[in-house]
């Protein structure tokens, strides 16, 4: 592992392995975690209750910080495979630098600028802060015991070992010795510092050592401080020769267990006294003013060399490192010592996925399956034929992904086929989606593009996609300047029988194909005619100028999807005040918008059934008397990650199931251009209701938001126990 010991001759213990002290009182069971969402008082509700009072919301930061705990929960799930459970542990550390490089830095920021802004729960930037430092503290440390105590030894059971540097044979050391000298040291630049040598600046969530030496180096200076930056060229895990290894092992060893095992050489006639690894957490969000930019594209490159140097908002040290060294490392960083995390391990857990990668050992993985496609969806027709003869509904990752990539293929191919146009998210340069559009404007269609260059993280390669599709002749649109463009459609124009025809694809989630075999979406092909004019109409109004279209039957953000959601929800409100029965069920990742909220919170009080399944943040408070005991949440985390967003509503016994872009957030109704589009096939939309019925009966993979903000793991006990993926997966994919 990344070592987080000192070398000797300082005698402390080495790469973070060690058992753990029994007298800490981080002794309590891993399991399970009960850390509470929010921090208020429990509510007294009224009969005049006002749903505006603070206590009725969570903080949506900490709201976001329990589902990473959740994800973090599954490393200890055995009903996982072993190598996935480590993923999930990967997963949380992943995820948690994201937290920190967003949220955490944008409560940073408002404090910086004297802000105290609070939300619908009334906490304020301080406060939150101060409870994601006290859980976050506690969930690192707790993720480290689980990696050290549970997942280290049982891969190890299973000859797949991470090698410490006391663990090193004679032969081992001498291999390691070799790849020092040859791979890492011409590439390694130590930093001394002294008055012309001044702290340098680390790049973000890149691996460091600082040094501590002793002795008079060849220009005469006395030892001090150096940093050691860890080359970036070079992997983080290295799996040792076979030969090398124990007999019958895969044994791994970490680049920073080599460098601080030879950190004597990089210091020449100096004596290293001590060598501890950190990482710098630093504000990476991307920040582009409207009204200063004449050329997004421009400016986003700018920004994603400016995003490496953020201000810092989080540093992670060796446990044993000296509070002196912590203390001089926390000032060259303008931190403040509850932004210090002590981890027993490396630094940077995410780079153990390289082991997931190289390890062939299936029967450590889930078993692999093959996507399902709808029977009428035969391998000889042509996919225009099947869509004009009715609606196709798709599963993903359950059913598969290539209907859509097989019909831009065709598409483009296709001569009757005059124009299409696309939206692009989270896609990637090189994927069959953009492939396909880059031939259809080579054979010479209308080929334009709406691209979101903001999606965040993925700004470069959405740039590079953009200067792809340019070069081959494709229109690209950066969308509006003031919203993410986050809606997933495909427009397709057809001359049949010399008339033109419209096919339209309309999804949750992004026409990536990688995660649509990860993440659950769904994925509607059409060729109705009037939601197929209303997609057309949404294109022209992205990339031309004027006033809202008069749409017809798609909602869509940021004009009238929210207002339609409240009408739908207060209908469903309404016939419950007159006695009937009422029921809705809203599936999406994130519940935050206060207004939204407020609407189920009056629903429920009416007597509305709301079953509500949020995978990730939610800020609505459930089970209060007189106010939300008729709402339940839950949260589904399991091999797959849960995305769709899908919503039913009962409608007096006229059942409406709509599937859309955009989750009941403030950014997705108000700065987002988002789609939400009626299942209007009455079969596929049962089927759709099923689905979220197998979703509600989960006793598996299931977690029940309490009251106080604590989420408890939905048991089977002893009634039959029903995994909501594992149903879908056995109904929907191909069976063997």
């Amino acid at each position: 592992m990344e070592e987080s010991r000192a070398q000797e001759p300082s005698g402390n213990q080495e790469d973070g392995q060690e058992s753990l002290n029994t007298e800490s009182a981080n002794d309590a069971p891993l399991r399970v975690n009960r850390t509470r969402t929010g921090i208020h008082a429990k509510p007294t509700p009224s009969p005049e209750a006002d749903l505006n009072d603070p206590t009725l919301y969570f903080n949506r930061e900490l709201s976001h910080l329990q589902f990473n705990i959740r994800v973090l929960e599954q490393a200890l799930d055995t009903s996982h495979p072993l190598a996935n459970r480590l993923m999930f542990l990967l997963i949380f550390s992943s995820n948690l630098d994201e937290f920190f490089e967003i949220r955490v830095a944008g409560l940073k920021h408002q404090l910086m600028l004297g802000r105290e802004d609070t939300g619908a729960d009334g906490l304020t930037p301080r406060k939150v802060l101060a409870e994601i430092s006290r859980i976050a503290h506690d969930q690192v440390d707790r993720q480290y015991r689980i990696l050290n105590e549970s997942l280290i030894p049982a891969l190890e059971e299973q000859r797949i070992r991470f090698i410490r540097r006391n663990q090193w044979t004679q032969a081992q050391r001498a291999w390691v010795l070799d790849y020092f000298e040859e791979e890492i040291m011409p590439v390694i630049s130590p930093i001394g510092l002294d008055p012309s040598h001044p702290f340098p600046r680390l790049v973000n969530k890149s691996l460091n050592f600082i040094v501590e030496l002793e002795g008079t180096d060849a220009f005469g200076r006395e030892g001090g401080l150096a940093i050691l930056p860890a080359p970036r060229s070079l992997p983080r895990l290295i799996r040792l020769p076979q030969e090398l290894a124990g007999e019958g092992y895969t044994d791994y060893l970490f680049l920073s267990s080599m460098m601080h095992a030879h950190a004597q050489e990089v210091f020449p006639g100096m004596q290293v006294r001590g060598c501890y690894q950190f990482r710098l957490t630093r504000n990476a969000d991307l920040s582009v003013d409207p009204e200063e930019v004449s050329d997004l594209a421009s400016a986003l490159r700018g920004e994603l060399l400016a995003r490496r140097y953020g201000d810092g908002v989080r540093l992670e040290v060796a446990e044993n490192c000296p509070d002196d060294l912590a203390a001089f490392l926390l000032k060259q960083f303008e931190l403040e010592p509850q932004d210090l995390y002590r981890v027993h391990g490396p630094v940077n857990l995410a780079r153990m996925m390289a082991m997931l990668d190289d390890v062939e050992r299936p029967d450590l993985y889930y078993r692999p399956f093959t996507p399902g496609l709808p029977k009428n969806l035969k391998p000889d027709s042509s996919l225009f034929d099947i869509i004009r003869q009715g609606d196709v509904l798709l599963h993903h990752p359950f059913q598969s992904f290539t209907p859509i990539e097989d019909l831009m293929r065709e598409a483009a191919r296709d001569p009757s086929v005059l124009a299409i146009k696309q939206t692009l998210y989270r896609t990637g340069a090189e994927s069959p989606i953009v492939s396909a559009l880059v031939e259809a404007a080579r054979n010479g269609k209308e080929v334009t593009v709406v691209i979101e260059l903001r999606a965040r993280f993925d700004e470069a390669d959405n740039l590079a996609l953009a200067s792809r599709l340019q070069e081959a002749g494709a229109i690209v649109i950066y969308g509006v300047m003031a919203y993410k463009t986050h809606a997933k459609m495909m427009h397709i124009v057809r001359r049949e029988s010399g008339e033109l025809r419209y096919y339209v694809h309309l999804g949750t989630g992004n026409y990536h194909s990688k995660t649509a075999k990860l993440y659950t979406d769904y994925s509607l092909l059409t060729a109705n005619e009037t939601l197929c004019e209303d997609v057309h109409m949404v294109f022209q109004q992205l990339s031309g100028m004027g006033k809202p279209r008069n749409i017809k039957t798609l909602l869509h953000a940021p004009f009238v999807l929210h207002g339609k959601l409240i009408e739908m929800i207060q209908r469903e409100t309404r016939l419950a005040e007159k006695g009937k029965r009422a029921h809705l069920i809203i599936k999406c990742n994130s519940l935050t918008e206060p207004k939204l909220i407020r609407a189920l919170y009056s629903a429920s009080r009416a007597g509305v059934q709301c079953d509500l399944i949020i995978r990730g943040m939610c800020c609505l408070r459930p089970g209060v008397p007189g106010i939300s005991e008729n709402i339940r949440v839950r949260s589904i985390i399991g091999r797959f990650l849960e995305h769709t967003r899908v919503f039913y509503f009962a409608n007096g016994g006229k059942p409406e199931v709509w599937a859309s872009s955009a989750d009941f957030m403030e950014r997705n109704m108000f700065h987002r251009v988002e789609t939400c589009f009626p299942i209007l096939d009455k079969k596929l939309a049962q089927r759709v209701r099923k689905d979220l019925e197998t979703y509600l009966v989960d006793n598996c993979q299931s977690w029940i938001l309490r009251e106080d903000g604590s989420y408890q793991r939905n048991e089977a006990g002893d009634a039959a126990p029903i995994s909501a993926q594992e149903t879908l997966l056995y109904a929907y994919a191909a069976k063997s």
